[in-house]
This record gives C-alpha cells, sequence and structure tokens, in this order.
C-alpha cells in the first residue's frame, strides 16, 4: 500500500517562506516522479511543480522562481521550498506519486492528504 505523508504547512506572512515535505512509503521512491498540485477554495486543483526520477524539476508559471522541488531518495522524502510567498498561494497542498514527470493529474496515481498553507498580507 502506497502512503504519502504530507507536512508542514501552516499559517505565514506575505513575503515569507515554508517547507513542505510529503514522505512516501510502499514504492521504490526513487523510480517515480512526484508532483506537488494545490487547490485553493472554490478553485480546480492545480499544478505547482514536479520532479521526476531524473532530478529534472518542472514548475507552474505562477512559482518559477520562488519555488523550488527536490527530492532525498534516501528519506523517501519530496520537499517543498516556498520563498516570498503571496495571500495568492493560499491553497491545500498535495503531493502524489506517479510514472512520470507531468503537469496534469492523470500520471499520479496515489495521493497524500494534504496541507494547509495561508498566506496572510
Amino acid at each position: 500500500q502506497v502512503q504519502l505523508v504530507e507536512s508542514g504547512g501552516g499559517l505565514v506572512q506575505a513575503g515569507g517562506s515554508l517547507r513542505l515535505s510529503c514522505a512516501a512509503s510502499g514504492r521504490t521512491f526513487s523510480s517515480y516522479a512526484m508532483g506537488w498540485f494545490r487547490q485553493a477554495p472554490g478553485k480546480e486543483r492545480e499544478f505547482v511543480g514536479t520532479i521526476g526520477s531524473d532530478y529534472k524539476s518542472y514548475y507552474a508559471e505562477s512559482v518559477k522562481g520562488r519555488f523550488l522541488i527536490y527530492r532525498d531518495n534516501t528519506k523517501n522524502t519530496v520537499y517543498l521550498q516556498m520563498n516570498s510567498l503571496k495571500p495568492e498561494d493560499t491553497a491545500v497542498y498535495y503531493c502524489a506519486v506517479g510514472w512520470t514527470a507531468a503537469v496534469v493529474t492523470s500520471p499520479y496515481d496515489y495521493w497524500g492528504q494534504g496541507t494547509q498553507v495561508t498566506v496572510s498580507s
């Protein structure tokens, strides 16, 4: 059984930073892509970033230059470092594991429970 557990969310002021973690179990972590998505109230889930098994990463335009994804295969964990946070970054953030580093949700077959990030102005 694959499990993904996110942590690190919280309340932060605009301009601040947070680091989210996603710990995976039940799969050979290093062989798969890990993605981050977010969903704000009343909006659809949207792509934030992803990192492949080859360590190549891709980002949504809205977070490029502010967010960084990296992975530690020895800990089966992927991280989302979020800097220069804006109120519009407020959302529930989800990590997911899939067979390719995609910007859409379909290749990801397991999802975490989500962690709330709130950015105050």
